[in-house]
């Protein structure tokens, strides 16, 4: 019972087998919508395709994806070519995409929108960085194919315009696979060699698939890193492709771009007979009212008097002369008169004189503060005088010189009455000249009368 049971693995290879050999899935048409898009760091494409009831994995190799004009995004519809297998890690069937184009518009025409606004946003369109023209170059690179009638539309019509324009032809593929490499690198050999003034790149009208070439990302670079100037010129007027918008100036056809390119000797000649024609008249002008100055000239008093003239003049300057002298003299006088103002206001500014009524008045200051201080002494010394008499009379030594004494204990304590001392106590007198000690014989108060 156990040998009926298969494994994963066996059942995953057994479907396999049966969806890889069902010739009805080996070549599968299929629409729907793009979600989960992710394009791997190798190139692959993984993806889901969608409709609004269910959904299937798809994957796009990068040796087919490679082909593809446009970018496939979340959201877009598309049509897809392919065959159904199972991808046996997973278990699961999916489809692998062969053939891949927009549904409802042409892959070529969401490539080219997605290109422009790719280089929009980097600035490649930017007006402030195109190149200018210059009005009357020497020599012209036209990068075209040498046997397309555009190129002999352009050198016909740089001939015919401006005859002594020199011209070179490098010559590219403008269609086909290898055409945008071919046309990249004429761009920049023409930098490199250095000597054109202008490029003129460009082809006649086709098909959006035959003007290709000029909507590759790698053409637009080299347009834009041009240090030459360049016309794009490619199709009809209609025809708008991604290198009329990076180039430096564009023309609606290759003979557009070299109208564009030269001018025309024709109007060259008629600009300069036009300058020619107004230098003479302006010239015939400037000569006729010269005339007419120089005649009013000779007509002035100046030229038919002269004699008069001077000898007026010689009047009028005398009178100047006076005014002058006039002006001086009350310009001095009046100069002086500052000057002696000036000198008056110094002198007594002068810094002797004002040492001089300090030192006066500092004499005045120190002869009043003298005798201010001499008047303050006098009555402090009366003052002292009376109060040195008080104290005089108050002065216990004084008394003393009058016969007074003061008695004192052994131990230096004032004796002011005669209950303080017995009978053979020690004492000490002081008198005014000196201490006398002494011993007590006898104590009388004044109550008690005599007693030993």
């Amino acid at each position: 019972m156990k040998d009926n049971y298969l494994t994963v693995t066996a059942l995953t290879k057994y479907i396999k087998r049966k969806i890889d050999t069902d010739v009805h899935l080996r070549n599968i048409w299929l629409k729907g919508e793009i979600s989960n898009f992710k394009l791997h760091s190798r190139g692959h494409m993984y993806l889901t395709i969608k409709d609004d009831q269910t959904r299937i994995q798809a994957v796009m190799f990068a040796g087919k994806n490679r082909f593809l004009k446009f970018k496939p995004e979340d959201g877009m519809n598309v049509l897809i070519r392919g065959e159904i297998s199972v991808f046996e890690p997973f278990g699961q069937y999916q489809i692998y995409i062969q053939q891949m184009e927009p549904d409802g518009i042409g892959a070529l025409a969401i490539a080219f929108e997605q290109l422009k606004e790719k280089l929009q946003k980097q600035g490649y369109f930017d007006k402030n960085i195109k190149k200018p023209i210059p009005m009357f170059p020497k020599h012209i690179g036209i990068i075209t194919s040498p046997t397309g009638a555009a190129v002999r539309d352009v050198i016909s019509t740089l001939k015919r315009r401006f005859p002594i324009i020199k011209h070179t032809i490098i010559p590219v593929l403008v269609q086909g696979q290898h055409s945008a490499m071919s046309i990249k690198k004429a761009i920049e050999l023409a930098n490199d060699k250095n000597l054109f003034d202008v490029l003129i790149i460009g082809r006649g009208g086709g098909s959006i698939e035959e003007l290709w070439s000029f909507n590759e990302e790698i053409v637009a670079d080299a347009i834009f890193h041009s240090k030459i100037p360049i016309i794009s010129a490619v199709g009809h007027e209609t025809d708008v492709t991604i290198s009329d918008y990076v180039a430096d100036l564009r023309a609606p056809t290759p003979t557009g771009a070299a109208e564009l390119a030269v001018p025309s000797h024709i109007e060259i000649k008629e600009k300069i007979s036009n300058m020619k024609q107004s230098a003479i008249s302006t010239m015939s002008n400037i000569i006729k009212n010269r005339e007419q100055h120089l005649k009013r000239i000779g007509q002035s008093y100046a030229f038919r008097y002269p004699e008069q003239l001077l000898k007026q003049k010689e009047q009028e300057l005398d009178k100047q002369i006076d005014r002058l002298e006039k002006f001086r003299t009350l310009y001095t006088n009046r100069k002086h008169e500052r000057l002696m103002n000036a000198n008056i206001r110094l002198i007594n500014q002068h810094p002797k004189k004002q040492i001089k009524q300090g030192t006066k008045e500092l004499k005045q200051l120190v002869k009043q503060k003298n005798n201010y201080m001499l008047q303050i002494f006098e009555k402090n010394s009366k003052n002292l005088a009376t109060v040195i008499e008080k104290l005089t009379l108050l002065n216990p030594l004084e008394v003393m010189k009058r016969g007074f004494a003061i008695p004192y204990t052994i131990d230096g304590h004032i004796i002011n009455s005669s209950h303080q001392v017995q009978m053979n106590d020690k004492m000490k007198i002081k008198l005014s000249d000196g201490l006398v000690k002494c011993n007590v014989t006898s104590v009388e108060g004044d109550n008690d009368g005599y007693h030993e």
